[in-house]
Order: structure tokens, then C-alpha cells, then sequence
């Protein structure tokens, strides 16, 4: 068929705060599109329908979920157009009738899309992302938007757990060369600065997102000199101001340690800088970071720091705390950008209303397995905040639902008899806000460090209890009575 040559072919760009995102519009699987293609033979492409983005286990059987991907998802959105290019390999696959590809060539968002801002602490179950729009749309979204949350959002709770071990101390993303691609490392690096770390080694993440980058040296660079100590010379005296030493390369105790040492003691002389502190990247480093810590106080380098790396996660950091390390930060890359423990988020998209005879009417999945039973309808999610301002829980309600200053008895997801009720006293929020309507942006993204800073007020308010790794408290997330009673009443008319 012939195509419409006046289509501009989009630049394509990294994903940049400051530019748009490149065009991902064919980041789908197959079956969206042919689906895309069945509702027009059916005559569905303005019916209007409802899906829910949320996930149904926490990973590492952990306590919480932190979000993050929301701005790389509303690029992918805005950006959405077939170019020509795209439209011929799909007329040259033989599978898309002429009807379908006129539709695709003027294809664009037109619904609304809810979501819970980046950086809030999320659990399973609740809509993270709600959308509302023609069928079509709606459903040609999913693969990219799984693609987009689930990672950024995995990556994002992996690092808050790995700065919760580190209990203060800095936490620097190392993974770059360990990540599944150059896409995984740019977007690993910006989720674990929303998860709390304060720097990445990733010097294009840094440049297009503004994070401050950290580094040194490899092991290359000592044993490109004769020796150790020229090898620690050279660097000091090309970055006097960043003197940061890797002293594990022949031997920490013996070699490492006491050849920095040295060099410490000539920049004082020289007075032409200081050093900063050194690197442990192999070894026991509970133990070699209390020797460290000793042999530099009594020489008077108190103020040196030890910054530690080596396959590091959240429960060896733990460890090493435990067993009065002194390690002042931490350089965590493999098992935080690949999430090594718990590799993918199992975050899905369900429809859970569709448009019939002009009303959006709830529709549930129904499964022998309670866990994969949806909540129907579209729903609104509302936290509760205790007299403390701690998180007491959160409740999914029907949008149409007035939440009043009363006491609100709410019910187990899967276990209806199971209930509880939330004073009045305690204070509400709710967690979707708006981010297109009608297909039009309504929304503006704030800075990363915005971002960070709303994660780790999240976290604040959220109890310890939740954030431990071993067998965390559970979170309550709970139906209003009025879903509850949509929900059964559906799973009755399913039999």
C-alpha cells in the first residue's frame, strides 16, 4: 500500500530530561498489535476501557515496592507515532489488513492516565498506573509500559534496601559494566538514585540526569607503574584535590594501606592536596576495614575514608555492619543493577472495566488461584496516616466513592471476612494523581532529586518493622466495602 510520505521520521534521542525521548513506538509485542487489529474488525476502537499497571509479590520477599520509570513512560507515551519506516515493516509481514495500517499511521494517546507519583512506597496489588482509553490504545501501551515500571521500579527498591543496610553511610552505583545493555545501565542508574544512592560511575547517566558521578582508578592503572607506590604517586599528583586510593591490588595490609599512608604524608608536606581516603575491593572486608581504620588513625589520617566494593548487596553490607566493619561508604554494582537476587518485577496489566451502552461497567479475571483474582472496576487508592504520621495502610475504592470524615471499615482482598477500621482521626491521601487526560500532558516532572527526596520521605513514614529483610510485617492493603461487594458479586455471575 502505498504510505503517506508527509510523516516525519522522529529524531531519536536518549532518553534525556531535556530532549524527547526516542520513538519506541514498535517496543511491543506482537500480540498488542494484532489484538489492536481485532478490535477494529470488531468495531471496538471506540469502546473505552480501563487497565490497571500493579504487581502481586514483593522481591526478596521483602516488606514494600518503591516506583520509578513514570517519566521514561510518559516519553514513551508522548512520543508514540508510526513513522513510514515502521508502517512498511509492517505492511511487509503480510499480517495487518489495509485498514489496520491506515489506523496505525495516525495512531496517538488519547485517553487518561493515573499514576502514583516516582519515588512512593508501593505494595502489591494496588493500581500503580490507571488507564482509561479507547481499547486500542489502551491495550497497545502494556508492553512498554511493563518493560518501563517494572524494571526502573525493581532497580529503584533494590537500592532502597541496599541504603537501609547501609544506614546512612553513601551508596554509589557501580554497574555499569555489568548491566543488560547500555539501556539497562542509563535506567539502573537513575532508579537507584531515586532507591537513595548518591552517585553512579555511569558518566552518561550523570550527564542526562544529573547525577553526580564517582570514580577513580582500576587495579590496570597500579600495575601499568613499577611499583605501587609510583603508581599512587602519579595519580596524586595528576588529581591532588581527589585522592582517592585502590590499595588491594598486591597486598592491603602489608602493601596497600601503609603505601597510602605514605603518600598521605607527602601531600601534607607538599601541601598540594590530601588524601581523601581508599578503596577495599576484595577480601574480608569486615576485617580489613577495622585493620584499615587502625593503621590509618594512628599515623593521624582520622579523617581518611574507606570506601568498600566487591559484589556487594543488602545483606552483606548488613553483615559487615554487624560485625563492626568500618567502612565509611559503599560502591554496589552487579547485584543492584541486575537485581542478582530477584531479577524481574512481576508486575502485570489487567482491564478492569469496560465501556458498555455508555457506562464503564467493572470486569474481573476470575482463577483458582485467589492471588490472580482482579479487583474490578476503576478504582482510586487512598493511604492512611496513624497519629504518629506513620503509614497505617492503604485502601483501593471505587472511583465513584465519597471517602467521608467517619470511621471506614475496610476487607481483606481475598479473605472477605477479615476486616478492620480506620479512625477518623487518621489522615488520607490519595496516591493517583493525574498525569494525561484526554491525552493531553497535565503533569510536570520534577527533578531527580525531587524524586529522591519524595522516596525517601516515603520511607520515612513507613515503619521499621516493614523494612527489615528477614520475614518483614505485612502492609495492609485493603477494599472499600462497596469493591468488596462488586467483587463477589462478579465472581457469582462467573459460574
Amino acid at each position: 500500500m502505498a504510505r503517506n510520505n508527509s510523516l516525519r521520521q522522529k529524531t531519536l534521542y536518549l532518553p534525556c530530561r531535556k530532549k524527547p525521548m526516542r520513538n519506541l513506538t514498535l517496543l511491543t509485542d506482537m500480540y498488542e498489535l494484532t489484538m489492536v487489529g481485532g478490535y477494529l474488525a470488531n468495531g471496538k476502537e471506540n469502546q473505552r476501557a480501563n487497565f490497571d499497571y500493579f504487581f502481586r509479590r514483593i522481591p526478596d520477599e521483602g516488606g514494600y515496592c518503591l516506583a520509578a520509570g513514570l517519566e521514561q513512560l510518559i516519553d514513551y507515551i508522548r512520543n508514540i507515532s508510526f513513522t513510514p519506516e515502521d508502517l512498511a515493516y509492517l505492511e511487509g509481514l503480510g499480517i495487518f489488513p489495509e485498514k489496520v495500517l491506515r489506523y496505525l499511521e495516525k495512531f496517538r494517546f488519547s485517553g487518561d492516565l493515573f499514576a502514583v507519583p516516582e519515588g512512593t512506597v508501593i505494595f502489591p496489588y494496588e493500581p500503580i498506573i490507571r488507564v482509561t482509553a479507547p481499547l486500542p490504545e489502551a491495550q497497545f501501551i502494556e508492553s512498554a509500559l511493563l518493560n518501563i515500571m517494572n524494571f526502573q521500579t525493581l532497580i529503584a527498591t533494590k537500592a532502597a534496601r541496599v541504603c537501609t543496610a547501609a544506614d546512612g553511610d553513601p551508596v554509589i552505583e557501580f554497574g555499569l559494566r555489568r548491566a543488560h545493555g547500555p539501556d539497562a545501565a542509563i535506567g539502573a542508574a537513575r532508579a537507584a538514585f531515586i532507591g537513595g544512592a548518591q552517585g553512579t560511575s555511569n558518566m552518561l547517566a550523570g550527564k542526562l540526569f544529573d547525577i553526580p558521578v564517582r570514580g577513580t582508578v582500576a587495579h590496570s592503572w597500579v600495575e601499568s607503574f613499577s611499583s605501587e607506590i609510583d603508581a599512587f604517586r602519579a595519580y596524586c599528583r595528576v588529581y591532588p584535590n581527589d585522592c582517592l586510593l585502590l590499595v588491594d591490588t598486591y597486598d592491603t595490609l602489608k602493601s596497600g594501606i601503609p603505601n597510602a599512608i605514605k603518600i598521605g604524608k607527602e601531600l601534607s608536606v607538599l601541601g598540594k592536596g590530601e588524601l581523601k581516603g581508599i578503596r577495599l575491593d576484595s577480601g574480608d572486608l569486615a576485617y580489613l576495614s577495622k585493620e584499615a581504620r587502625k593503621m590509618l588513625d594512628a599515623e593521624g589520617f582520622e579523617g581518611v575514608k574507606i570506601f568498600a566494593s566487591s559484589d556487594l548487596d543488602e545483606w552483606i553490607i548488613e553483615s559487615i555492619k554487624q560485625q563492626g566493619g568500618r567502612t565509611d561508604s559503599w560502591g554496589v554494582g552487579t547485584k543492584l543493577v541486575t537485581a542478582y537476587s530477584n531479577p524481574a518485577l512481576g508486575g502485570v496489566y489487567k482491564l478492569t472495566a469496560i465501556e458498555e451502552n455508555g457506562r464503564m461497567q467493572p470486569k474481573i479475571k476470575r482463577s483458582d488461584n485467589p492471588e490472580k483474582v482482579t479487583n474490578p472496576g476503576l478504582k482510586k487508592v487512598v493511604r492512611f496516616f496513624d497519629d504518629s504520621g506513620l503509614m497505617g495502610g492503604d485502601v483501593m475504592f471505587l472511583e465513584e466513592e465519597n471517602l467521608e470524615s467517619k470511621p471506614v471499615r475496610v476487607y481483606h482482598p481475598t479473605i472477605p471476612h477479615v476486616s478492620k477500621v480506620y479512625p477518623p482521626q487518621f489522615s488520607r491521601q490519595e496516591l493517583l494523581i493525574p498525569i494525561f487526560r484526554e491525552g493531553r500532558l497535565v503533569y510536570s516532572n520534577p527533578s531527580l532529586k525531587k524524586i529522591q527526596e519524595n522516596s525517601q520521605g516515603n520511607l520515612e513514614q513507613l515503619g521499621l518493622e516493614f523494612k527489615r529483610f528477614k520475614n518483614p510485617h505485612i502492609y495492609h492493603v485493603s477494599l472499600s466495602r462497596q469493591l468488596m461487594k462488586t467483587k463477589r458479586d462478579l465472581l457469582r455471575k462467573a459460574f
